[in-house]
Order: structure tokens, then C-alpha cells, then sequence
């Protein structure tokens, strides 16, 4: 390997750490990300959930809990189309945000890019509405299907290593989560 590394967006050999620069400060891929890296770029400030990436314990939780008072937000403001709407534009971008910044940290997939929890769950939200109850009941069910990736979430993860699959794996946990609660209303009102 020459003294430049590998090209960017290259994986590193097994093994071997690759470093990745953060607004300036250099780090390896299995580090955190810093504020100099979240205000770097704005892919990075999207993919990381305007901050809540950051987060050194549980960082896809708190992506998902910053979708709450985006869809409160988006309940008072705006109709069905608009929150439509705005998940949709958010999923294109964050697709390119995820990509964008799962490149600069060398992880395709990194846990501080949270966007695509915030996506998906905010199509949780569309369907669940207000009832704190239900947000919180879909809240735990999210969390249990993103984390435990039943297939083909779990193949899907593996075999998409870009900020497309990045956003897609969690729209099939957002899409399992309204499975369960359509399946719960059904059967138990």
C-alpha cells in the first residue's frame, strides 16, 4: 500500500484501521464522530440527525425518538400530504446524507447515522397518529424489528452497503412495526 492509503471509500484490510478525516481532526472508522465532523458537511449533519447521532450510548434510539416531535410538528403545520411529502424528500436526501457520510467514516453503515431511523419511524407516525400509547407501543415494536433485523431485513443489511440499503432496512422495520400493530388492532381492537 502506498504512504496515501487506499483511495477513498475503499475498505481497509481486515485488521487494519482505516483513518477517515473529521472536519479536520482524524479518527478511525470503529471511532465516534465528532461535532467538527457533524458541522463538516451537510450530508453529515442530515445522516447524524442534526445531532442526535452523537449519542456515544444508543444513537438509533435517539434517532428514533427525534422523529416524535418532527411528526407532532408536521401534524400541526401541515396536512397528510405534506408529512407524505416530507418523508419522502426526507428519504432521498437521507439515502445521499447516508451515503455521503457512511463514505467520509469509512461504514457504510455506521451507528451515528441515524436519518434512516428518523425516516422510518416518522412512517410509523403517519399511520399510529397522536395516542402516546400507541407511539410508544410502536416506539418498542421499531426498536425491537431495527435491532433484531428478522428476515430479509437482516439479508437485506448484509447485501446493500449504501446509503439506499441504509434507508431501506429501516423502512422494513417501519414496515414489520405496522404489520404487528395492524395484526394487534385486528384481533384485539
Amino acid at each position: 500500500m502506498s504512504a496515501a492509503g487506499p483511495p477513498q471509500g475503499a475498505r481497509p484490510p481486515p485488521g487494519e484501521r482505516r483513518e477517515a478525516t473529521q472536519g479536520g481532526h482524524h479518527t478511525t472508522a470503529a471511532s465516534a464522530p465528532t461535532t467538527a465532523f457533524l458541522l463538516a458537511h451537510p450530508a453529515h449533519f442530515l445522516a447524524l440527525g442534526f445531532g442526535a447521532g452523537l449519542m456515544r450510548v444508543a444513537p438509533g434510539t435517539a434517532g428514533t425518538l427525534l422523529a416524535i416531535p418532527l411528526a407532532l410538528l408536521l401534524r400541526r403545520y401541515t396536512n397528510d400530504i405534506g408529512f407524505i411529502v416530507t418523508i419522502v424528500a426526507l428519504f432521498v436526501a437521507g439515502a445521499w446524507a447516508a451515503q455521503v457520510s457512511g463514505r467520509n467514516m469509512t461504514d457504510a453503515d455506521h451507528g451515528a447515522i441515524v436519518i434512516d431511523e428518523v425516516v422510518a419511524f416518522l412512517i410509523v407516525l403517519f399511520f399510529v397518529g397522536d395516542d402516546w400509547l400507541r407511539i410508544a407501543f410502536a416506539f418498542l415494536l421499531f426498536r425491537f424489528f431495527d435491532i433484531v433485523k428478522p428476515s430479509p431485513i437482516r439479508n437485506l443489511d448484509a447485501s446493500l452497503k449504501n446509503g439506499f440499503g441504509v434507508m431501506l432496512d429501516d423502512v422494513l422495520a417501519a414496515a414489520y412495526t405496522l404489520l404487528v400493530l395492524a395484526l394487534w388492532h385486528r384481533l384485539f381492537g
